[in-house]
């Protein structure tokens, strides 16, 4: 028996993923911004970075599904199954001895967890290199005939199906091959069936780039999910944890924070951006001076202020937080929170100027002598002509607010320190890289995960500025003609 159990982080991103749907099914009623994202996907980059971001949320979303498994039964002395025996007769359930009142545990898990489940239940002792069959640490070692050793010992689970390190390297190619064979049959599966929904109809969608991008998911997914089982692929921390199920782990912390701060920083710029730039006088004075003022205060010690303020919000009211889980994801709301309304300015900067530029243009000076409304002007010409600004901002605030995680917990004020997150690895593995031999793999596994992310958000971003920028279209548009022009005069 499982009890599901909601956070208020698996609330916001079911309703990010409802919210994105509704988003795609009303382009249905706008051509011009239908076009324009048709031309994004229309990229190969676009196309791939997409599927790589879509991959990350899909990982997101399975672990943010969240439950609590039910514990063993009691079974119950003597003298409390006397004391239980009136109530056993009165349901009209037999007496086994047991309680039977179901009991859940305290820890959370996900789907990811299940997933996992085979990587992760490999603990060893402390740390443990990349496939490694045996310990990073040298221990003492008591030999059959009492004589004590210090030497290296081999691994618990790691390679534990081997007789000796000299099978390592054939088990691995031999498991690889396995893994990859797998991944591509899932892959054929999965473009075969969309090649089959597709085939007779014509689209300008490089579909080529996209079957490659999902067969190497694919094959990547299966290659861990096999060799991760019996080997550590990216070694073992200091406890002997699985490095590659907390950089998994972590997908979600880097995925929710980049989209909650980002959500929360585009309403406040959006408002006070645009109503600066239209209606200009004090309002214009006021917005000035409150962005002026919060970018005059240092971020980080913004940041790291607030953060103080909820540690000590959480300290005062513990009974609300009987969980970790629960105290974890309340201090991760209000650091996005804190992100989003300490992150704005940039963003308001940049659309009060170009309301400023709009407002003065013939077509709205037009709609106020006809007596237009300001919300009716707003909405039919300012806001659609700063929608390219606002999206650009929204793909390129993403990738920064994922780097930023990464920093404030790298300094110690970032999110709950029992939450797994690329910030909390890079910070716990500090020591490490003063080790000698150095600890490198935690640091490089968070590294390869967070940067796969931010790279995929950056590519899509470049796609949606090309696509939205006024400027960019108008450019692309005339090089046709340009080119025309000049293969014309050159025949002549």
């Amino acid at each position: 028996m499982i009890k599901p159990v909601l956070l208020w982080s698996d609330i916001l991103i079911f309703l990010l993923v409802a919210a994105l749907g509704l988003f795609v099914l009303q382009l249905r009623n706008n051509p011009q911004a239908k076009k324009r994202w048709a031309s994004v996907f229309h990229s190969k980059v676009g196309l791939s970075s997409f599927i790589v971001i879509l991959f990350y949320v899909s990982i997101a979303l399975l672990d943010s599904l969240h439950f609590r498994e039910a514990l063993p039964p009691v079974s119950l002395t003597p003298d409390e199954r006397t004391l239980t025996s009136d109530e056993s007769q009165q349901s009209s359930q037999p007496d086994t001895g047991q309680s039977q009142a179901v009991a859940y545990d305290n820890q959370i898990k996900s789907v990811l967890d299940v997933i996992l489940a085979d990587i992760e239940k490999n603990h060893e002792k402390t740390y443990s290199a990349p496939f490694a069959i045996y310990s990073f640490s040298k221990e003492n070692m008591t030999l059959a005939d009492g004589t004590v050793v210090r030497d290296f010992p081999r691994l618990q689970y790691a390679g534990s199906h081997l007789n000796n390190e000299s099978e390592r390297l054939a088990d691995i190619i031999a498991r690889s091959a396995d893994a990859m064979v797998t991944g591509l049959v899932i892959a054929l599966l999965l473009i075969g069936g969309h090649w089959l929904a597709t085939r007779n109809t014509s689209s300008q969608v490089p579909w080529r780039a996209a079957y490659w991008t999902i067969a190497l998911l694919c094959i990547a997914c299966s290659w861990l999910l096999e060799l991760g089982s019996v080997y550590h692929i990216f070694g073992t921390d200091k406890v002997g944890q699985d490095v590659l199920v907390q950089s998994i782990k972590a997908v979600r912390t880097g995925v929710l924070i980049g989209t909650l701060a980002t959500l929360l920083t585009l309403p406040i710029a959006i408002i006070l951006g645009i109503s600066a730039g239209y209606f200009k006088g004090w309002i214009d004075d006021v917005v000035q001076y409150i962005y002026i003022t919060l970018s005059s205060i240092p971020g980080i010690l913004l940041i790291a202020a607030s953060v103080l303020l909820i540690d000590v919000y959480i300290e005062t009211h513990a009974e609300d937080f009987n969980l970790t889980a629960i105290r974890a994801d309340f201090k991760f709301l209000a650091l996005c929170a804190i992100l989003g309304l300490t992150s704005w300015t940039g963003l308001c900067r940049l659309l009060r100027a170009e309301t400023l530029k709009i407002s003065q243009l013939d077509y709205v000076q037009a709609a106020h002598a006809f007596g237009v409304s300001h919300p009716r002007v707003i909405g039919k010409h300012i806001l659609p002509n700063v929608t390219h600004i606002i999206l650009i901002a929204l793909v390129l605030d993403f990738s920064g607010f994922v780097l930023a995680e990464a920093v404030l917990s790298y300094i110690g004020v970032g999110v709950d320190a029992s939450m797994s997150s690329w910030g909390n690895m890079i910070n716990a593995a500090r020591s490490e890289l003063s080790r000698d031999p150095v600890v490198w793999w935690s640091v490089s596994a968070a590294f390869v995960f967070m940067f796969s992310l931010v790279l995929a958000a950056n590519l899509f971003s470049d796609q949606v500025r090309n696509a939205f920028d006024p400027r960019l279209a108008h450019t692309a548009a005339d090089a046709p003609s340009s080119q025309h022009t000049a293969a014309t005069q050159g025949g002549q």
